[in-house]
């Protein structure tokens, strides 16, 4: 499984990849970072498809709904993994909890649709992205179809190919997010479903500095001003000033040190969900820069200046944690490299 060059050096085995609901590339940034190569995107939404663009210019995004693709009118390249991160709005627990029954829940469909369109040449690997309780919802019903849904597609897929993985807990991010990852592996290509999900603890503690400016003055647009409804329910809450608080509808949290929130799709839209921090300036939010540190893109990584400021946070809280990704697509390599011959 290793190609040598005329040196006689052995140089690892270049492993392609596709992606469903790309977002701004947190995905394909990880998996990219464990030696894949990314062929192709398909996203939506016209600004999270220019924040991609702009970053990953040498994929060939399709701006379009996964609705509106096909593999033979798209020209979709084979690819050895699929990975994508479905809404998961309608199997969120804090939301209606609609799941297939939510037209954003019944897009994990098209996933399976297109698969079928490869045929034999459906990819070796699927690795998908969730919110936890897609394993619990109707009872357990959402799940249920989901998995057999993707056995019937051809893959090995159970309950053992599901893991919930929280970032803080496995990366060095600080970020308290946990979302439900799912790997199945090709009936045709892997004699089973086995599959080791990442389980290190990372327990170094977290300087919150290393992705937070907790001194540095930034645009006024950021500041919470006085007369804001929100300034002094947060501000008398303060009480460290290396601490993050979150406003969650009329409950202001404090975290501990070296612990941020998780950073969801609706922060800067209305005031909740978004991290504070109180410095000689002011009470202000954390900046959408500060919220792509905590989430793991890479430095360089730049919002276009077309794409407004909201809509950079919501592209955030959707996004995949890079870190996370590239451990799931080490993983995912290691077994390719087991038994794909």
């Amino acid at each position: 499984m290793r190609q040598g060059d005329k040196t006689g050096e052995e140089s690892p085995v270049e492993f392609t990849c596709g992606a469903l609901f790309s977002g701004i590339g947190g995905f394909c940034l990880g998996f990219e970072q464990a030696q894949f190569a990314t062929r192709w995107a398909v996203e939506f939404d016209e600004h999270a498809a220019r924040t991609y663009g702009a970053n990953l210019d040498h994929v060939r995004l399709l701006e379009k709904s996964v609705e509106a693709v096909t593999v033979a009118g798209d020209a979709l390249e084979p690819v050895d993994v699929l990975h994508a991160g479905f809404p998961c709005q309608s199997f969120s627990q804090a939301g209606e909890k609609r799941g297939f029954d939510d037209p954003r829940g019944q897009l994990f469909f098209e996933i399976i649709r297109l698969i079928g369109e490869f045929g034999k040449n459906r990819p070796k690997v699927l690795v998908l992205e969730n919110a936890p309780f897609l394993r619990y919802g109707e009872g357990g019903a959402w799940f249920l179809q989901l998995e057999r849904a993707i056995r019937k597609a051809g893959y090995w897929f159970g309950p053992a190919n599901c893991a919930e993985l929280t970032t803080n807990e496995l990366t060095e991010l600080p970020q308290q997010r946990t979302r439900l990852y799912m790997v199945a592996l090709c009936m045709s290509t892997f004699r089973s479903g086995r599959f080791d999900f990442p389980s290190e603890q990372n327990a170094t503690p977290k300087d919150m500095r290393r992705w937070v400016d907790f001194d540095g003055s930034v645009d006024k647009e950021y500041y919470l001003p006085a007369e804001n409804r929100y300034f002094d329910m947060i501000s008398k809450t303060v009480t460290d000033r290396e601490c993050l608080y979150q406003l969650r509808k009329y409950e202001v949290r404090a975290k501990e040190r070296g612990v941020c929130p998780t950073l969801t799709a609706n922060m800067g839209l209305g005031g909740h969900n978004v991290p504070f921090i109180m410095n000689c300036q002011g009470l202000r939010k954390l900046t959408e820069y500060e919220c792509l540190n905590l989430q793991g893109f890479p430095e360089g990584f730049q919002f276009p200046q077309d794409v407004p400021r909201a809509k950079r946070y919501v592209q955030v809280g959707n996004a995949v944690s890079v870190p996370m990704a590239k451990l799931i697509a080490d993983r995912v390599r290691s077994r390719l490299l087991e038994e794909v011959k």
